[in-house]
């Protein structure tokens, strides 16, 4: 992976911090997730208007990652709602490059020096240790929350190999991604609309603003990750795209005012470690 690449991943990952955080607001987290799904979705489709569709091999690899974002979407939501930011976003996405590598590597012909493999082992530990040792003092454990979030894990790693292997097939990770993103507000939207009906669409309006700024965050972010997937090992990839939890642990202290501990500062120092490790290797 090119510095070029290394950096403007890394800018992806904050910004993906910066639409989870929306999920944190006072809008219940699985309506909070449709409304920023939704804003993207209505982002996307001018490009889609411009890139057109992706050619026709690209489209199961579309419908496969359908069903791993709406996974996500119900897991992360559920998690969000019984524990904190600071502890879930690490668990979520710190399960995903470990699963991702070991995926790619065995099934998808993914190559990796043992050094990079290494690094993403490393950015692991250090990414669930943000998690195990970050709860907040006298908080209860809450298993059921860490579930959801290992969930969530799972639907991440599924559908970030889905995509980058789509994005490829497609021939145009622009078109690929506009695609993605009108269609992925949908089935989301579908499933909120049957389980809360009107009272769920109405709670949405007052946050249209925040909705809108996710959206954009979060069209941002994965538009970036897929293009990167088609020009560098999707592993990679995967792995400097959960160095988001840094900036989540960030945004979650002076943000959503949730304790900075010791042991969450020791952790980031692994996963800054294991990011340098990346770049030498």
């Amino acid at each position: 992976m090119s510095l070029t690449i290394f950096l403007i991943v890394l800018v992806a990952a904050a910004m993906h911090a910066g639409w989870n955080a929306f999920v944190k607001l006072r809008l219940e987290p699985i309506l909070a997730m449709t409304l920023i799904s939704l804003t993207a979705g209505l982002f996307a489709f001018p490009a889609l208007l411009m890139t057109g569709l992706p050619r026709i091999e690209a489209w199961p690899w579309l419908v496969a990652s359908l069903i791993f974002h709406l996974g996500y979407y119900i897991g992360l939501a559920e998690a969000y709602r019984r524990a904190e930011m600071s502890q879930i976003y690490p668990l979520a996405r710190g399960g995903a490059p470990l699963l991702t590598t070991a995926v790619g590597v065995a099934f998808f012909g993914e190559r990796l020096a043992p050094l990079q493999l290494g690094a993403i082992g490393l950015l692991g530990i250090g990414i669930m240790l943000i998690s195990i040792l970050g709860r907040r003092r006298g908080s209860a454990f809450d298993p059921v929350a860490l579930g959801f979030a290992a969930l969530a894990a799972v639907m991440i790693s599924g559908y970030t190999l889905v995509d980058g292997l789509g994005a490829r097939a497609a021939g145009d990770p622009h078109a690929y991604s506009a695609a993605l993103f009108v269609i992925d507000a949908i089935p989301l939207f579908a499933y909120v609309a049957l389980r809360r009906g009107k009272e769920g669409l109405t709670a949405m309006r007052p946050f249209w603003l925040q909705g809108t700024a996710g959206g954009a965050l979060a069209l941002g972010a994965y538009w970036i990750a897929i293009w990167a997937m088609t020009v560098a090992p999707i592993p990679l990839v995967a792995a400097v795209r959960e160095s988001s939890v840094l900036f989540a642990a960030l945004i979650a202290f002076l943000w959503l005012k949730e304790p900075l501990q010791a042991s969450r500062l020791v952790a980031c120092g692994f996963i800054v470690a294991a990011l340098a490790l990346m770049r030498i290797a």
